[in-house]
């Protein structure tokens, strides 16, 4: 699998608006400036997951983005899949056209089937995990942090 960039930082942008949801739109430069992405790289991918119907824009003074559906209806699939992330540990593509094999004949590579089966279990894993679950791990890591902190606050 061959997760780039452009997933990692569609995945991060999107737990980022979540946690702002109910807040009002939010901006693209907000979300560059609070996770160190590019604001013309964010236009890029905020442009495609508005295509997939994943983010909402809200034009004019105060506008910005937000969630089309519940954070527990998108998963990190759709996110990856919107911002055309290929998902695919195949030398072939998929395509069944494997380097070093005689392709007219039919064979595939002798690994095949088990980056196949790889890609299968990677997909139906991001399937499996929504932007709601990302967002609540964040919540949970912040609280988590404020109890160590007044801990130390109060031990001293």
């Amino acid at each position: 699998m061959r997760l780039t960039t452009k997933g990692r930082f569609a995945v991060t942008a999107m737990i980022d608006l979540a946690l702002r949801q109910g807040k009002g739109p939010v901006t693209l430069s907000g979300i560059s400036q609070r996770q160190a992405i590019s604001l013309s790289y964010l236009e890029q991918l905020f442009g495609k997951l508005r295509r997939h119907e994943i983010v909402e824009s809200i034009r004019g003074p105060g506008g910005g983005y937000s969630l089309a559906r519940r954070a527990d209806k998108i998963t990190v699939a759709d996110i990856i899949i919107a911002v055309d992330e290929p998902l695919d540990a195949t030398q072939c593509g998929g395509k069944d056209q494997c380097r070093g094999v005689d392709v007219s004949a039919g064979v595939r590579c002798m690994t095949h089937e088990l980056w196949t089966t790889l890609n299968e279990k990677m997909v139906d894993y991001l399937d499996s995990v929504s932007l709601q679950d990302l967002v609540d791990q964040q919540l949970q890591k912040h609280a988590e942090q404020n109890v160590v902190v007044l801990h130390h606050a109060t031990a001293g």
